[in-house]
Parts: C-alpha cells; structure tokens; sequence
C-alpha cells in the first residue's frame, strides 16, 4: 500500500456570482439509465448551476483534485472541488485538509478514539492523524468533471 497523501488540493478561487450570468435550462424529468421516454423531452425551469452547489457563497471555494487516491468516491485527477469551510467535519465526510502543511482531499473516520484520513482508492493506506499537525480547510460538497469526449 502507498502511504503518501496522493490526491492534493490547489485553491483556485472563491465561489464568487458574476453579474449578468444567465440560468441554464433544466430538464422537466429525471434522466433515466434506461430505455429514455419520448414524453419527457420537455424543459421544465432554469437551474442556476451557481446557485445549485454553492449553498453558502462566504464560506465556499473551487479547488482542483490531483491525483488517484480518491477514484472510488468518483474524485478524478483534474476534478474540480466545491468545498465549504462553514460545514463541519465529521467522520464520514470527504474534506480537504492540509496534514503537516500539505494539503490533501480525503474521508475523515474515526476508529476507537483515533482519527484517520482514508483514501477510496485500496492501493492507499489510512493516514493516522495523531501527532501531526492537521487544518481543516473544509468540506467537499460536490465535484465537477468532465466525461471522456466531453471536452471541447
């Protein structure tokens, strides 16, 4: 198993609304992994993505994810991370975190009274908190990316 914190966490900017910017229109169903039903081709409302997945715009920023240690909570190199500061983190959630002044994206657990980041990616080994100098810089509310082919 690797120990090292792989995946690391580079801010890119504040979650910050421009002026002028338009909502996108949202669909009026669900989109089914099935056979697709022909009467759901209709547009229902505008969705704000903006608005969607950032809840308290104070208190959240984007930052992009590099490397593999988080595949399996879908994290890819390159994702972009909406992460809010105001939320509290508790044993379950995917927070960034700088772990001896590194900074690094994982899930928080607790085992025993020991706390521990862990990787969803098997080849990476928990990482113990104990003794080390940790700073939460907060929690990962969605993540952003783009699917092979979607790339302009």
């Amino acid at each position: 198993m690797m120990s090292s914190l792989s995946t690391t966490a580079r801010v890119i900017g504040r979650a910050v609304l421009f002026p002028g910017e338009s909502a996108q229109p949202l669909m009026g169903c669900r989109v089914r992994a099935g056979f697709p039903s022909p009467a759901d081709d209709h547009l229902d409302v505008e969705i704000d993505l903006h608005a969607h997945v950032v809840r308290r715009p104070a208190a959240t920023y984007f930052v992009r994810a590099e490397g593999d240690s988080m595949l399996g909570d879908g994290i890819h190199d390159g994702d972009l991370l909406v992460v809010d500061r105001s939320l509290e983190p508790l044993p379950g959630r995917v927070v960034v975190i700088a772990v001896d002044g590194e900074p690094t994206v994982k899930r928080l657990e607790r085992r025993g009274e020991q706390t521990f980041l862990v990787a969803s990616n098997p080849r990476f080994a928990p990482i113990p908190l104990t003794g080390r100098e940790c700073e939460v810089w907060g929690v990962v509310t969605h993540v952003l990316h783009a699917l092979p082919g979607g790339e302009p």
